[in-house]
């Protein structure tokens, strides 16, 4: 009797999903490239490398920023759905309607979910651009 709003309900978790999945990937890549960028410092003592180690940082927040974002709308069309009745089931998987808090990506770049992690990445990056001139 409710398969049709199950199904649609598994079609938005699996974006959510998706979603939270980028997001973790996103912060293990953002890790190991500001790592593989600090060793070339260190191997040259050259501080060049450490300011080229901002550009994933930031690159990566921005995008973590977008998935979160997405992730969130997402989790409000699950709960509109979860809360419509079996015939007004639609499958329709556009939730940028569900925006309504104003919120916008901006915002979510600088929410307490992202900022301890990507702020914690570019104060390392900062402390690392003062030791590497001291190893040379």
């Amino acid at each position: 009797m409710y398969e049709q709003k199950l199904k649609h309900l598994e079609f938005i978790q699996a974006v959510i999903t998706r979603m939270n999945s980028n997001s973790f990937l996103l912060k293990g890549w953002s890790v190991s490239l500001v790592s593989a960028i600090f060793a070339l410092a260190a191997k040259d003592a050259n501080i060049r490398y450490a300011i080229i180690a901002y550009i994933p940082v930031i690159i990566f927040w921005a995008l973590d920023g977008f998935f979160l974002s997405q992730e969130k709308q997402y989790r409000k069309l699950y709960e509109a759905v979860a809360a419509k009745d079996e015939s007004q089931i639609d499958f329709s998987m556009n939730a940028s309607s569900w925006n309504s808090d104003g919120r916008t990506w901006g915002k979510t770049c600088i929410s307490k979910t992202l900022l301890p992690f990507h702020g914690a990445l570019v104060l390392v990056v900062a402390i690392v651009m003062f030791v590497i001139p001291r190893l040379g």
